[in-house]
């Protein structure tokens, strides 16, 4: 019999302890659980490096919104390369990206159209209610190894809705940044890393004022007033940073009088 191996990700200690028991009783299926998106991909690096990895993640919805005593005991310090902290959104698109076999469900307490819309364009397989019966819980995990997506019919509609708005803006975005220069796209990806005026000018080979004048040229052609919304609105496009060789310091964007701080 072919086993499916589960990893329950839940900052939850007796949702996580109780799901988990609730699964192991399953004849052809293996569980671990996870108290933090940290520990999660912790969990994944070693089982792929056994020769075991998981099949399905079950990830909590407000993973890493709790505090207080329902919490699985502190995990170890991440590595350097690891967040801090991971939300259970982050996680699931983290895992797309890095794991792409491995199918992701979102367990969520209620019903949310705009945030199981956010799960599903991260990559997640399915959305289900935390109080859904055991039987349909294993139901979606053996339908998203088929490749099947799960929603609840009541959140179709809201979903639908949500991700034909995000194609909207997304299709509006794209149209604005094609409408720059391909000098102007670059500055804007150097934007999107966070880089500052006098690092872009290093970059590009361009004096400070020059890079000014393509700034402020991009931000009219985005309609946009601010660094922080052309960078907002060139993620939505798709735009990715400059490589790392760019000697970006890969901090958050910050702004300060409309333009990026050094």
């Amino acid at each position: 019999m072919a086993r499916i191996r589960v990893l329950v990700v839940d900052d939850h200690r007796i949702f996580a302890e109780s799901l988990a028991a609730a699964l192991a009783a399953e004849p052809d299926v293996d569980v671990s659980a996870a108290g933090s998106g940290p520990a999660a991909l912790r969990a994944l690096e070693r089982a792929a490096a056994e020769g075991r990895g998981y099949d399905v993640l079950l990830v909590d919805a407000e993973l890493g919104a709790r505090t207080g005593g329902g919490e699985l005991p502190a995990v170890p310090a991440p590595r350097p390369e690891e967040p801090a902290a991971v939300d259970g959104i982050a996680l699931v698109a983290g895992v797309r990206t890095a794991r792409p076999g491995v199918r992701s469900v979102v367990l969520a307490e209620k019903d949310d159209p705009r945030a199981a819309a956010r799960a599903l364009q991260a990559g997640a397989s399915g959305w289900v209610a935390k109080d859904c019966s055991l039987q349909r819980l294993l139901s979606v995990i053996r339908g998203v190894l088929r490749d099947e997506t799960h929603l609840p019919p009541a959140l179709l509609t809201g979903v639908l809705r949500e991700l034909t708005a995000a194609r909207k803006h997304r299709s509006e975005s794209e149209r604005l940044v094609e409408s720059l220069t391909p000098r102007e796209r670059e500055v804007l990806r150097c934007m999107v890393a966070g880089l500052g005026r006098k690092a872009v000018a290093e970059r590009l080979f361009l004096s400070p004022h020059t890079v000014r004048t393509h700034m402020q040229n991009v931000l009219g052609k985005l309609g946009v007033h601010s660094t922080l919304a052309a960078v907002a609105l060139a993620r939505r496009a798709g735009v990715g940073p400059v490589g790392p060789e760019t000697g970006g310091s890969g901090r958050d964007v910050v702004e300060r009088g409309g333009q990026l701080a050094q």
